[in-house]
């Protein structure tokens, strides 16, 4: 059977709900909480309270202790404020306590000291504050004898002598002989902290540097290069040692460093080896007793003979600098022990004699490089196509310096000349190799290991091949500019090779001879080109299916600029268009609409290549409407009338009849966007449009107090739209006498619906839910506030115990938005008019 939401049972329910809160400590509105009269001494009600049953249980274990009466004492007359932390923040302080698994390991008096002063720091003797009394930064005395710090930011916090405040999550719990602020934390005077951390000292000074080591997960492997590099003996001596530790991670990078033969501690086998390791470690160790506070910027002598660290002062925070380009962040200081103290470091710092062992690796010729490089195979394949020695030349003595390119270079080398060019096998006339051969040796220079240091801006550079290229330097970055109007980017610069250095780039570079050849090559129409191209198939057959002398046009003399949009891009327009292919374009009306967006895809009178336009520049089409051109990062896009720009994607395909510039999105005017995106309907008549929010629609009309007027003016409004199963259950819950809308007949019960009704619509914004956070207030029209509550979804808090669930969000009208909800929220004035 259901229970009935009912007038009658109204005022129980909420007596009922309002000892649940205080239970659960749930945030509610400020108004449950007051008037209610205590009659109650502070123990009383902490005993009554499960939620505070750890509270209890603490002053219970510290009045063990002889002499110790705190349930006494707060018992007495008072007045007292009490700061009463929740069973969970006992929970987290005992987690937070090494060896405290539960307050009965509080089984001495010395321990029980320790509680008792904890807890002697919740308690203000001589006052009941209230939370309307307290003031932001303002300093209390605890019984304990130091102070606490009242944080007012929205809610009350309590700052202890720890870096995290405490929040009072229920305020004014009155009671006979005071007041009690329940809070998530259990707070800790200094005395404690101290106390704590002279234990942990304490503790540390009976171990010495090896044993801190062996006992920390995240120093595994220093302890393996401890052991390995034999050192374990000398860092067990009487020191006193620094020791800079670095972690895990750290020797997991520096192996990565060091390649494929150095996979992990075990591949340093040979005596060199282990004696370089050795050096290594001794370079962490001070001979010197060093703690977070003696750090000081200057050169400090290692144990390493004749190398010393530097210590830099970074922003008020110290780094290590070694040998080595890169610093050492220190992540963790003060690792105290009986022979000396550590400090762990991200890491491993190398003297000058690893960086040469690293040096000293064997390299591999340029050849070798690249044959062990996948992304550079087809470079390979053309050194072997070419026949011309150039294999054996790389393999040399040197230097050089090669700009290699990747094979996606290489794919779009092959593109660009055409479909006589599928792969490097086309090369195959005199003629062609002969071009093959000046192409390579013009990304090779000789005499010389450039690294990208020794480049220089502007700087121009003779090739084996006779031509030059000139360095271009932009951000951080090197460009090559060839003889084209393109520069390749250097990808992956200073690839050390025994005979030289690899800079590998995402472009072959084309020397004069081969930008002839290119233009010598006949070119093709720009329908030609479109036919013969594969991925512009879908823009063929729109030219064909819009039947409007496009292709004889783009067939003619021109020049053309034409932006053509891949199979993709037209894929992506059905897609929204909710259409299969190019085919349902079947209607006048349809076919005019394509005529209009391929139309605006063509410049006429020009061949505007991509070194012809400008980032700003606005262009007339054939359609009637401009196109804006935006370049960013040397790439163009093209403005529409939409918000998504296109991406030139291919850039620059001459044509006989002008260029072409393939994009990845079909461009569309703002005369097809109007016929395509009708006018957004308003918050009424999104409603009507929904079957499930008829009776809300309904109930808009039944109240009669013009909210239809004004929920379809200019807004903005939020709206949480309760469903037609919402108001059947508050039908329900109101008993026999309302069984439909219609029963709302009497004036004051239309008021009551139209109180209703506005207590679901905040008026001045339209917040989408991915605004909303977590209690945020939010101001009705009917006066009273709702709560936003974020709890794997988000829930709409009304003045009921039930929260109402948003389970369609983000409807957006042309006055707001609506976000569909499954209960109907009811404010206090209508509950109170409903007892």
């Amino acid at each position: 059977m259901r229970t009935l939401f009912t007038p009658r049972n109204l005022f129980l329910w909420l007596t009922l709900a309002l000892f649940t809160i205080v239970a659960c400590e749930v945030e509610d509105d400020q108004s449950f909480a007051e008037g209610i009269i205590n009659t109650s001494t502070i123990v009383e009600t902490a005993q009554a309270t499960d939620a505070l049953s750890s509270l209890v249980a603490a002053l219970s274990k510290a009045d063990e202790s002889e002499g110790t009466d705190l349930i006494g004492t707060l018992s007495g007359t008072g007045p007292f404020t009490v700061f009463a932390p929740t069973n969970e923040a006992f929970t987290a302080l005992l987690n937070s306590l090494d060896g405290f698994n539960s307050l009965d390991d509080f089984d001495t008096d010395e321990k029980r000291a320790i509680l008792t002063t904890i807890l002697q720091y919740h308690v203000v003797a001589g006052v009941a504050a209230t939370s309307d009394t307290l003031s932001d930064g303002q300093a209390i005395t605890t019984v304990q004898g130091e102070d606490v710090t009242i944080v007012l930011n929205e809610d009350v916090f309590i700052d202890d002598a720890t870096e995290i405040n405490a929040q009072v999550s229920l305020p004014d719990v009155s009671a006979s002989n005071g007041v009690v602020h329940v809070i998530n934390k259990v707070l800790l005077p200094q005395a404690i902290i101290d106390a704590l951390n002279a234990d942990e000292e304490e503790e540390g000074m009976d171990e010495t540097l090896v044993d801190i080591v062996v006992a920390t997960d995240p120093l595994s492997l220093l302890e393996a290069a401890v052991i390995k590099a034999e050192l374990v003996d000398t860092l067990n001596s009487e020191g006193p040692f620094t020791v800079f530790a670095p972690t895990n991670d750290a020797f997991e990078a520096l192996l990565m460093v060091l390649g494929d033969d150095y996979l992990s501690l075990d591949d340093f086998d040979t005596p060199e080896e282990i004696e370089l390791l050795k050096s290594i470690l001794l370079y962490h160790v001070i001979p010197a007793k060093v703690l977070e506070a003696d750090l000081a910027a200057g050169d400090v002598p290692t144990a390493l003979a004749d190398n010393s660290l530097s210590i830099i002062n970074n922003d008020g925070t110290f780094v290590i600098d070694d040998a080595s380009e890169t610093n050492a962040n220190i992540t963790g200081t003060d690792i105290m022990a009986s022979n000396g103290v550590a400090h762990t470091i991200d890491k491993v710092l190398l003297p000058q004699a690893a960086l040469e062992f690293v040096a000293s690796l064997q390299l591999k010729t340029i050849v070798e490089l690249a044959i062990e490089t996948d992304d550079l195979s087809i470079l390979v394949d053309a050194l072997i196509k070419a026949n011309a020695g150039l294999v054996e030349t790389l393999s040399g003595d040197g230097p050089f310096t090669v700009f290699a390119p990747t094979n996606e270079a290489f794919v779009a080398l092959l593109d660009l000349l055409g479909d006589d060019y599928n792969s490097l096998e086309d090369f195959d006339t005199q003629e062609e190799i002969d071009l093959l051969i000046d192409i390579l040796t013009y990304h090779v220079v000789a005499g010389t290991a450039a690294f990208s240091t020794d480049l220089i801006d502007g700087q121009m550079i003779p090739t084996v091949s006779e031509d030059e290229v000139t360095i271009k330097l932009n951000d951080g970055m090197v460009y090559i500019k060839d003889a084209s109007d393109d520069k390749a980017k250097v990808v992956i610069p200073n690839v050390e090779a025994s005979n030289g250095v690899v800079h590998v780039i995402n472009k072959v570079l084309l020397p004069q001879a081969a930008i002839d050849f290119v233009t010598a090559m006949q070119l093709k129409s720009i329908v030609e080109i479109a036919v013969e191209t594969d991925d512009l198939s879908l823009l063929v057959d729109a030219l064909v299916q819009a039947n409007a002398g496009l292709v004889e046009t783009l067939s003619g003399d021109g020049p053309f600029t034409v932006f053509a949009p891949t199979n993709a891009a037209f894929e992506d327009l059905f897609d929204a268009l909710g259409f299969h292919g190019i085919g349902d374009f079947d209607t006048e009306d349809e076919i005019a609409i394509l005529v209009k967006v391929l139309t605006y895809h063509v410049v006429a009178g020009t061949a505007a290549f991509s070194v012809d336009l400008s980032d700003g520049q606005h262009i007339a089409t054939f359609q009637g409407e401009n196109v804006g051109i935006n370049i960013k990062n040397n790439t163009v896009h093209i403005e529409d009338a939409t918000d998504s720009n296109a991406t030139v994607v291919l850039p620059d395909v001459a044509a006989s009849n002008g260029v072409v510039h393939v994009i990845n999105k079909v461009l569309l005017p703002q005369a097809v966007l109007d016929l395509l995106n009708p006018p957004t309907p308003n918050i009424v008549e999104l409603a009507q449009s929904v079957d499930d929010l008829s009776l809300l629609v309904d109930a808009l009309v039944q109240a009669d107090a013009g909210l239809v007027g004004v929920l379809s003016g200019d807004g903005p409004f939020t709206v949480f739209a309760p469903t037609n199963e919402a108001f059947a259950e508050l039908l329900d819950a109101l008993g026999d006498d309302y069984n439909s809308l219609e029963d709302f007949d009497e004036d004051e019960e239309k008021e009551l619906l139209a109180k209703i009704l506005t207590y679901h619509v905040v008026a001045g914004a339209a917040v989408e839910s991915s605004d909303l956070y977590n209690h945020q207030r939010l101001h009705t029209v009917q006066g009273e506030s709702l709560f936003a509550i974020i709890n794997h979804g988000v829930f709409i808090r009304d003045k009921t115990h039930v929260d109402a669930e948003v389970i369609g969000a983000d409807n957006v009208a042309s006055n707001g938005i609506v976000h569909v909800i499954d209960k109907v929220l009811l404010p206090r004035e209508v509950l109170d008019a409903l007892h």
